[in-house]
């Protein structure tokens, strides 16, 4: 028996990108917990504060609480916590956790797998869990549910039901937050997908569109950032071929969108948690049922390539102005993997970095928005982010690698003793050497 939606108690597992701005978007209306396993997290979320900036500290202050029993008094709130029992009578769980892949580019399910056990040895008769995570159609039912079933003793669609609703988050976004965003929903029975696409409508002001099944929802949110990933592939190629025909490939696009039904799409770095991760996930189920996807892998592979073509081609230009490689100071503006916005998960800006260092050359990384102790954690090398004025004159090579608003103001130019190379396309052309 499904508790009324009414009398529910959610709890959302994972308070990253995803979790938190869902955790305050369902406790607006419901007893929500956000658990998270990380301490420092937990702590500067219960002070009302997100480092992530995806929830405004005013809006995640007005709904969090500071305890359980208030929680249950005011009938909806906030409880976050690292502490598994503030879960445990909850009827609803809802997986947010990461789904990356590792150095060999092969899905790592190992969170969501956790997420599972966790979820397992507290599951009740009648509790549903949702997942969000991104994976391969499959996963929710092939490789969540018998972890569930192992961990709670319980019966799969008997005992207990399973959904899925694929995250569509879109980092630094103020406009397409996570109410205004069509929601793909599913459930593993149909009235466990009514009741989960209830769930969803009552705090998702866009909508939502209730899947056909698990598998279905599952395939949708692959082959959404598959399918951008193959445009923007598309674009990086013929970035490279103009580049070698001496023609702009930002006045070559410009000028083919001028027709209907032309897709502006631009080149660029193809990183962050889904565009550069999911085709990835799509990729390994074509395996695992024989079929090698070639489009899907070729997009990848091509993108994944532009750190270094960007690289090469900013030497090329140095080289042109008889400028010393060896040694020389060399400046990135950018390390996020998008504009505006702190996340640095998956960013491709890191391989331009390795590959000018390759050359012996030094290299600076400016990045007013990233936080110098997650780059360092992430990545290895040390940034730049706002202490001391910015002295750009000693650089030999500027690459603009993500087009931050806070970098429109500099005075990025050109010279017979700097290369920049404008990787986004944001700057003036006639004060670039080079773009994409």
């Amino acid at each position: 028996m499904l508790t009324p939606l009414q009398d529910s108690k959610i709890a959302i597992i994972g308070l990253g990108y995803v979790g938190l701005p869902l955790a305050v978007a369902f406790a607006e209306k419901f007893k929500t917990v956000g658990y998270d396993i990380d301490p420092k997290r937990v702590d500067e979320l219960q002070k009302g504060t997100d480092r992530t900036l995806e929830v405004e500290d005013e809006l995640l202050q007005s709904v969090l609480v500071t305890n359980s029993i208030v929680l249950e008094e005011k009938g909806k709130g906030l409880l976050v916590t690292d502490a598994v029992s503030a879960i445990s009578n909850c009827n609803i769980f809802v997986v947010t956790v990461p789904t990356p892949t590792d150095r060999h580019n092969r899905p790592v399910l190992t969170p969501m797998i956790k997420a599972s056990e966790t979820i397992g040895k507290l599951l009740k008769k009648g509790d549903v869990v949702i997942y969000e995570s991104t994976v391969y159609p499959g996963v929710t039912e092939e490789e969540m549910v018998p972890v569930l079933e192992k961990f709670s003793g319980l019966k799969y669609n008997e005992d207990f039901f399973c959904g899925y609703s694929p995250e569509r988050i879109n980092p630094g976004d103020k406009e397409h937050t996570v109410t205004k965003i069509l929601k793909v929903t599913s459930g593993s029975t149909p009235e466990v997908a009514e009741y989960v696409d209830q769930l969803y409508k009552s705090v998702i002001t866009a909508g939502t569109h209730l899947a056909s099944s698990i598998k279905v929802a599952e395939a949708a949110k692959v082959i959404e950032n598959s399918q951008r990933d193959i445009n923007i592939a598309f674009v990086n190629e013929l970035s490279k071929i103009f580049n070698l025909l001496g023609i702009d490939t930002h006045e070559v696009l410009a000028a083919a969108g001028t027709k209907w039904n032309f897709l502006p799409f631009k080149p660029g770095l193809v990183g962050g948690h889904c565009i550069g991760v999911d085709p990835y996930y799509l990729a390994q189920k074509a395996q695992e049922v024989g079929y090698h996807p070639e489009i899907i892998l070729a997009g990848r592979r091509l993108n994944d390539s532009m750190g270094r073509h960007v690289a090469t081609e900013l030497i090329k230009h140095m080289m042109r102005k008889d400028l010393k490689v060896i040694d020389s100071k060399v400046l990135i503006l950018g390390i996020t993997f998008k504009e505006n916005c702190p996340d640095i998960r998956n960013t491709r800006v890191i391989d331009i970095y390795h590959e000018l260092k390759s050359f012996d050359m030094d290299v600076d990384v400016y990045d007013p928005w990233a936080s110098p102790e997650e780059v360092m954690h992430e990545y290895g090398i040390s940034i730049l982010n706002g202490g001391n004025p910015l002295d750009i004159s000693q650089y030999s090579g500027i690459v603009l690698a993500v087009s931050h608003d806070k970098f429109k103001g500099m005075q990025i130019q050109k010279s017979d003793s700097c290369v920049v190379f404008d990787v986004k396309g944001f700057l003036p052309k006639e004060a670039v050497d080079a773009r994409l």
